[in-house]
């Protein structure tokens, strides 16, 4: 990497990359995806927890940014200062599988969005050959600007983040000017079908977690950032922005569409609720929004993957295989990226033989990214209550974030739990491997021969499982 203050990334790009990341997909499916567990006494509870977990979350990461300066690694790096070797790789791991499997995510509802227009309906709903084709397309073209640099592919995100503000704050005025208070109050806690109130607020957790995934975006480029400072600012900055358009998103919606009709909408229910609030072009003009925010997002989560295995995989003390750790001419992380976008090839096909859904994909991104997240907000507390830290505020804000964390895993239930361990059991193999190529044992201590151990036990039961039927993919 160069040390020229003109190749480091600042507050723009930085804060582009968080928005940019977080704001895909999500939001345009996000009134259908809450309505459909919960009726809105339930999804307005729901978003003060989001808003308070997700806050602390966001503050555990500035302060981290700010006040272990010696940690450059984001997510990764904090995981394997708190809890060593084998669980810092683990959290690397699961974020990164995360990363591509919501891209897929992404590939899948661009063309869906694209197969909602009368002329493009061989695209269907994202799972036909014609759509496989058109997704390995942009895969490549992806691929493609990743390789040239991410400094290049930084600056791109930047155009393209600011261009998909655009129909969402225009959704957002129109809405609010349809907004009825007798349509709001419709069901307001929900019909019986939907299960008492504290099961309305976790049917909404994972979509919350869904559309908030990327609050540590910036924290994952310390090492290309500019300053720290600018680290610092673009957390809080994205997490701000995403904020308010999520939660104006969501609650709006049901003013302007009954939360039983609204659960049964077609996605991306946006569209829907636009046409609904001002006539059939405000849907074609999400459906276009849609198009755009998602190939930003594929973008910001592209580099994302490619950069998380190459962290683990740099330097002398590496916890991935070393051949990930390299970057190419470009200071891209090409061998990280080539199995990354292969890998989002393979469930592309898949998903296409499958005809799988676009909410699996997104679920299984959110499961996948819970337990990197909890050893984050968990070694905040760590260090808050070290000896001799003056942090007695973030003692405060970190308990909060490894709560919510903590509830987190719980709220996104046993079955997506057992899936995404059998996505981070291949992982040992590869830190096993990783380990030999520095000449030392797999495992040092009792704790991370526990956990290797209890991952295995899940991956099995979980295969035990959809073998037998129990559970379904």
């Amino acid at each position: 990497m160069t040390d020229q203050a003109s190749s480091k990334l600042g507050l723009l790009p930085l804060t582009a990359l968080v928005v940019g990341g977080i704001v895909g997909s999500g939001i345009f499916s996000l009134p259908q995806n809450m309505a459909e567990g919960a009726g809105a006494g339930a999804i307005l509870i729901a978003w003060v927890i989001t808003f308070v977990g997700m806050l602390a979350l966001a503050k555990v990461f500035q302060w981290l940014s700010l006040n272990r300066t010696d940690i450059g690694d984001g997510v990764y790096g904090y995981a394997r200062a708190g809890f060593g070797d084998y669980l810092g790789f683990s959290a690397a791991w699961g974020y990164w599988i995360s990363a591509w499997v919501g891209s897929t995510g992404y590939l899948v509802v661009i063309f869906s969005a694209l197969g909602a227009f009368g002329a493009l309906a061989f695209f269907g709903d994202g799972t036909t050959p014609a759509a496989l084709a058109g997704q390995l397309a942009v895969l490549g073209l992806m691929h493609y600007l990743v390789l040239r640099g991410v400094k290049s592919a930084a600056f791109l995100n930047v155009v393209v983040t600011t261009a998909k503000m655009v129909p969402l704050v225009l959704f957002i005025l129109c809405v609010a000017m349809a907004f009825r208070v007798d349509t709001f109050r419709i069901d307001f806690w929900g019909s019986a079908a939907l299960g008492s109130l504290t099961d309305q607020i976790k049917n909404t957790m994972l979509y919350t977690v869904w559309v908030f995934l990327g609050i540590e975006c910036a924290t994952v480029y310390a090492t290309r950032a500019r300053s720290l400072v600018d680290v610092s600012r673009a957390t809080m900055l994205g997490f701000t922005i995403t904020m308010l358009l999520l939660v104006c998103v969501s609650v709006l919606s049901l003013g302007v569409v009954p939360q039983e009709q609204l659960a049964a909408m077609k996605n991306p229910s946006m569209a829907g609720v636009m046409a609904a609030a001002v006539g059939p072009w405000g849907g074609a003009l999400m459906n276009l929004g849609l198009i755009v925010s998602v190939g930003g997002a594929l973008l910001a989560w592209t580099m994302l993957a490619a950069e998380m295995l190459y962290l683990a995989g740099r330097g002398n003390s590496h916890t991935a295989p070393a051949v990930f750790g390299r970057l190419n001419a470009a200071e891209a992380p090409a061998s990280s990226l080539w199995l990354t976008n292969s890998l989002v090839a393979v469930l592309l096909v898949i998903n296409c033989i499958n005809n799988a859904g676009y909410n699996l994909l997104i679920q299984l991104a959110s499961s996948l990214c819970l337990i990197p997240y909890f050893l984050c907000a968990a070694f905040g507390l760590k260090t808050a209550t070290r000896p001799g830290t003056q942090a007695g505020a973030f003692l405060v804000t970190s308990a909060v974030a490894t709560l919510y964390g903590a509830w987190l895993i719980y709220a996104g239930g046993l079955s997506f739990l057992l899936m995404s361990m059998i996505l981070y059991a291949p992982g040992i193999a590869f830190f096993v491997y990783a380990r030999r190529e520095r000449g030392l044992p797999a495992f040092v201590t009792g704790v991370e021969k526990g956990f290797a151990g209890l991952i295995v036990t899940l991956a099995l039961v979980a295969l035990y499982m959809i073998a037998s039927g129990q559970l379904a993919l």
